[in-house]
Parts: structure tokens; C-alpha cells; sequence
């Protein structure tokens, strides 16, 4: 064992009743370290001496009785816990032993570590799609399996009752698409369990002759030369669609740019004619990190001059402040994000143009424009910062029929 554990009588400072504290010790061997871990339970030495270093003595009564055993379950947990680990690490062994013996295979337990280790990260997209799961997973669990989420435990979970899920969920109306992230997630935190030892991998309802998550093509929204002709010229009735406007084509000018990205560009980022950001989705998820160039144009540059900061300080647009904390920050630029959609659906409504369109047209229309225009695939990769060519042929993909119908009608025109 790369480890020893005991249970021990700290006598290195008396308390003022008189007694030391109980305290479990645990010594790394490979380490060479050790720990002493407070019980909350206070003895003389005569005491520990009678109830837990006299192994033999069994005429234990009462309290005394009841102490003891309680000692040895410590022990013998902290035993297990340690034992279940390939290479004792104090950090883990910490992290398992001080929470409840059912936590380990408790679905919700799980998640809420998922949540708050996203938080900690600054991750708090992420972790409100953990909570919209973890939701919905509540709702069904009480209000069809008769079990709260609580007391729902991994092995629970099994291909059947992943079925009866998605059944469930398409009654409701949900889409495909819905199910599939939630299902999705919830693989993520059966990963988590097992990654952790918590779970057996025998119980994992996913994969081949098991549950398979469905998958859906992606649609590629976008509008056509003439539709962003007809938006861009489109007259506005008040400041607010006229600002909604201007963030839309200022995301397509400026190679489909997310509006998270848009709100944490700073003055800093500047440099003469363009300016450089590395995009917030994918900054964590890669370790190259791709830094993307933006040129300036003279449609960029107004919507800068016009909705700009003047103070030239700081981020360029007054969607979030220097001092806001993270959640704060998330909070602003879903309200920033939804106040685009709003008005910039106003427009197309009075314009005769897909009423379903939003912030995340923009990023499409430029790849498929671009496309249009003659673009290479790894242009558009390299401008819409993916990490792989793959993910970039989605787009041509959807252009690709579009693109046939055309060289149809045009084959005979010599």
C-alpha cells in the first residue's frame, strides 16, 4: 500500500476541558507526507486508550460501545476510499471521504459537482446547461418514476428508463435536438462518476447494443445575397432596431464573430488597421490557441465611431463593465444577445425575411456568402476559427445542392 491510515489522539496541545481531539491520520508513502484530519471528538488519553488501543478490551458498554464503532467505520471507510484508488492522492481521498457514503453513486450529487466546478471556471453557460438537465431529469424522475432526484441513483438509469425518457420528453413537444443535448450531458456526468471511481463502467447505459443518443444534422441558417441586400437597406423605426442592425452586420463583417466576443472586444485588442481576440468558445477546449485577425472596414469603423465607448478605454461597446464579476458579465450579454434577436426579428418581419432569423444567422450567412464568392474551405475553417476541416464542411454541405441548381441553369449558357 502507497498509503497508512490510523486513527490517533492529538496530544500535541491540551484543550481547555482537558481533553485532545481524535484525529484521523493518514501518511502518504510515495510522498512522504501526512495529514491529520479533525473528528470532532475530544478524549483523554485514559479514555482512547480504553476504547480504541485496547483492541482487546470487549467489555465495552453504552456510549463507550457505540464510540468505538463509530471510530472504526471512520477507519475502515477511509480504508476503502483510499484502497479504491490506482495511486493514493490526498486531494482525492479528501474529496470522497468527507461527504455522505451515498453520494457516490447519487445522480444529483454529481451533477452539482459538475456545476459547481463550471462556476469555479468561469464556465457559466456550461453550468446552466448542467442545471437545465438536471431539471428535467427532476421533473421526469418525480413525476413518472415516482423518485425524486435526490434519492435517484446511477444504476437506475438504465437503457429502458433512458427510452421511457425520450418518450416522455417527445409527448412534451420537445425537439430531437433538446433530447439529445440533455442526454448528452447526462453522459457527461455518468463519465464523470466513472472517471472517478465512483461508478462501475458496467452500469454506463451508452454506447453500442445500449441507449444511442440521436443525432441531428445541423441546419445552416443563413440569408442569400439579395435577403442581406434587402436587410442591410432595410429601414429601421427607432434606435433599437437601428442599433440591432448594426451588431448583426458588424458579427457578419467581421467574419461571423459571436457576440460574447463582440462584448469582451477591448480598445486594446487594436492595432492600425484590425484588431485580434481569441474566440471565448474555444478557448478552453484547445491547447494551441488560435488568435483571430480582424481587418477593418469602413462599415466596422462607423459602427465602432457610432456605438463605441468614447473614452477609446477598456471594451470597445457598453455591454458589460471592467468591474463586473463573471455572472454578472453572462447575465449582461444574454440580455445584450436576446435584445439583438428581438429587434433584428422586427426587422425582418416588416421586410418580407425569415422571421426566425438571429445573432446566429450572421456567423452562417458569411460562411455561405463567402463560399458563394469563391472561398476555399480552409479559408472559412481558418476565419471561423474551427478546430478541425470537418466541422467546416457542414457549411459546404448545405450549399452544396444550392450550388448544383445553379450550374444546372447556367451549364448551357455559352
Amino acid at each position: 500500500m502507497s498509503y497508512n491510515i490510523s486513527i490517533r489522539l492529538d496530544t500535541r496541545r491540551k484543550k481547555s476541558n482537558g481533553m485532545y481531539p481524535v484525529k484521523l491520520r493518514v501518511y502518504g508513502k510515495e510522498t512522504k507526507k501526512e495529514k491529520w484530519y479533525n473528528l470532532n471528538i475530544d478524549l483523554n488519553e485514559k479514555q482512547f486508550d480504553e476504547i480504541w488501543l485496547n483492541a482487546k478490551n470487549k467489555n465495552l458498554r453504552g456510549s463507550n460501545k457505540e464510540l468505538r464503532l463509530k471510530l472504526q467505520a471512520i477507519e475502515n471507510r477511509a480504508n476503502d476510499e483510499a484502497g479504491s484508488m490506482e495511486v493514493f492522492d490526498f486531494s482525492k481521498f479528501e474529496f470522497k471521504l468527507f461527504r455522505k457514503s451515498s453520494d457516490s453513486n447519487n445522480v444529483n450529487y454529481h451533477f452539482n459537482l459538475a456545476i459547481e466546478k463550471c462556476k469555479k471556471n468561469n464556465k457559466i453557460s456550461t453550468a446552466e446547461s448542467f442545471k437545465y438537465t438536471l431539471n428535467s431529469l427532476a421533473n421526469f424522475s418525480l413525476n413518472i418514476k415516482k423518485c425524486s432526484i435526490e434519492k435517484l441513483r446511477f444504476q437506475e438509469i438504465t437503457v429502458d428508463w433512458l427510452k421511457e425518457y425520450e418518450q416522455h420528453m417527445l409527448d412534451k413537444g420537445k425537439s430531437i435536438t433538446t433530447i439529445s443535448i440533455y442526454t448528452r450531458t447526462l453522459r457527461v456526468i455518468f463519465n464523470n462518476a466513472i472517471e472517478v471511481n465512483d461508478l462501475s463502467a458496467e452500469h454506463y447505459p451508452f454506447g453500442k447494443n445500449k441507449y444511442k443518443i440521436s443525432r441531428t444534422k445541423k441546419v445552416k441558417k443563413a440569408l442569400t445575397a439579395e435577403q442581406l441586400k434587402t436587410l442591410f437597406e432595410a429601414k429601421v423605426s427607432n434606435s433599437n432596431e437601428e442599433a440591432a442592425k448594426a451588431f448583426w452586420f458588424f458579427s457578419y463583417a467581421c467574419n461571423g464573430m459571436n457576440m460574447k466576443d463582440i462584448a469582451l472586444l477591448k480598445y486594446s485588442n487594436f492595432k492600425e488597421d484590425h484588431f485580434s481576440y481569441y474566440r471565448a468558445k474555444t478557448f478552453d477546449k484547445t491547447a494551441e490557441k488560435k488568435e483571430i485577425v480582424i481587418y477593418l472596414t469602413d462599415f466596422t469603423k462607423e459602427v465602432i465611431s457610432k456605438h463605441g465607448r468614447k473614452n477609446n478605454k477598456g471594451y470597445v461597446f457598453n455591454i458589460v463593465d471592467q468591474d463586473d464579476d463573471v455572472q454578472t458579465q453572462y447575465k449582461k450579454i444574454k440580455n445584450f444577445t436576446r435584445y439583438i434577436n428581438d429587434h433584428i426579428k422586427r426587422i425582418a418581419k416588416a421586410n418580407n425575411l425569415p422571421d426566425e432569423i438571429s445573432t446566429y444567422w450572421a456567423r452562417h450567412s458569411f460562411a455561405t456568402n463567402s463560399i458563394r464568392k469563391g472561398a476555399s474551405m480552409e479559408f472559412i475553417s481558418e476565419a471561423l476559427n474551427h478546430s478541425d476541416l470537418s466541422v467546416t464542411k457542414g457549411y459546404f454541405e448545405g450549399f452544396e445542392d444550392e450550388a448544383k441548381k445553379e450550374f444546372a441553369n447556367t451549364i448551357m449558357d455559352f
